[in-house]
């Protein structure tokens, strides 16, 4: 049974830095692309960023790049999205995902979703 866990969430202030976990479990997970995605209320969900199986590859929405980074630890079947200097438009559930096939922003290509872990910035 395949587990993605998000965990990491929580409120911070505007400017302020959170890193979000994954922990995925019942997968080859070194084989599996992971996705961020996020919602927020009232809106759809939203592609966040990419990384590549191997690692060696990062994709940002326009909207967190040079803020989010992503990365992912293949031993320990973890990834990680680091955000920094948070705006009140970043407020959302957070999710991870997996996806077998190849790197894409599309949220319909991954197979596997984590719950989500909400991350709200005050402003």
């Amino acid at each position: 049974q395949v587990q993605l866990v998000e965990s990491g969430g929580g409120l911070v202030q505007a400017g302020g830095s959170l890193r979000l976990s994954c922990a995925a479990s019942g997968l080859t997970f070194s084989n599996y692309h992971m996705g961020w995605f996020r919602q927020a209320p009232g809106k759809e969900r939203e592609f966040v960023g990419y990384i590549s199986r191997s690692g060696g590859t990062t994709y940002y929405a326009d909207s967190v790049k040079g803020r989010f980074t992503i990365s992912r630890d293949n031993a320990n079947n973890a990834v990680y999205l680091q955000m920094i200097t948070l705006k009140s438009e970043d407020t959302a559930v957070y999710y991870c995902a997996a996806n077998l096939y190849g790197v894409t922003t599309r949220s319909a290509a991954y197979g596997y979703w984590g719950q989500g872990t909400q991350v709200t910035v005050s402003s």
